[in-house]
């Protein structure tokens, strides 16, 4: 091998380990860059999530991400959302989203252990809203339905006080609606007694439910029929007819006497 040989694989060499090492020097300055760069927390699920599940630790982790690309509304530490409703699905990766989304109100009303089907209404599913009353002019109690397939963000109780002064805890169940449907809803609070109904999470199928009043559960409630009762028939006693008697009328002077025999 000649000496011209030998120089140009020097330098070949020279060029290849020139080269490798400026690229570990870029792999580690862009590994501190992106360390250091500007980020925040955020929560996102670890698998996915359906609706009506209560999260748990294991369902989230914090991750780091860039400031300028993260979503509207989400949270930034896991114990924001260990023990939440999820009211969305949430995919694996997803943010865990606000239980609140853009355009949306949540309203709560109050209930009672039995107008909240005896405590399975949970955070996650969903209902409709009932409300029976008496409206104005009306002579008999109505119950309509206000809104249907309603999604429940949240359930607790607040303190408030009764008729008599006391305070007093009462269960107040947190639903997701439209502005419009906040309005509804808080009118309907005021116009009688709110009942929810729970449905199936499914079932997203809006019905035209007409007004139910008092007078109609009676309708195909007949009368009971009397009962009549025969009255004990009279035993009839044959009275046997009177003896025949001979009768003497005897007058003396102005005295009558009469005799039978």
């Amino acid at each position: 091998m000649n000496r011209s040989r030998l120089l140009l694989i020097g330098v070949v060499a020279l060029a290849l380990g020139a080269f490798a090492s400026f690229a570990v020097y870029r792999n580690l300055q862009s590994r501190t860059g992106s360390n250091n760069a500007p980020g925040v927390d955020v929560v996102i699920a670890t698998g996915d999530i359906q609706v009506g599940a209560k999260i748990e630790d294991k369902d989230v982790k914090v991750v780091r991400f860039p400031s300028g690309d993260l979503p509207p509304s989400c949270f930034h530490q896991k114990s924001s959302v260990v023990g939440r409703g999820v009211v969305l699905p949430i995919a694996k990766g997803e943010f865990v989203p606000s239980l609140i989304p853009p355009g949306m109100r949540a309203v709560s009303v109050r209930v009672n252990e039995v107008v909240s089907v005896a405590g399975f209404v949970l955070p996650g599913t969903r209902v409709d809203v009932l409300l029976t009353g008496n409206p104005s002019g009306a002579t008999e109690q109505q119950t309509t339905t206000v809104l249907e397939n309603v999604a429940v963000i949240a359930t607790g109780q607040r303190l408030e006080r009764n008729s008599a002064g006391d305070p007093q805890m009462t269960p107040v169940i947190t639903l997701l609606v439209s502005p419009d449907d906040a309005q509804k809803l808080t009118l309907a609070s005021t116009q009688g007694r709110i009942q929810l109904a729970l449905r199936n999470p499914l079932d997203t199928k809006q019905q035209d439910l007409a007004t139910v009043k008092s007078n109609s559960l009676y309708q195909n409630i007949s009368a009971p029929t009397p009962v009549v009762r025969e009255r004990p028939k009279r035993k009839t006693v044959e009275i046997p007819p009177a003896p025949a008697f001979y009768t003497v009328e005897v007058i003396r002077g102005n005295k009558m006497d009469v005799t039978k025999f």
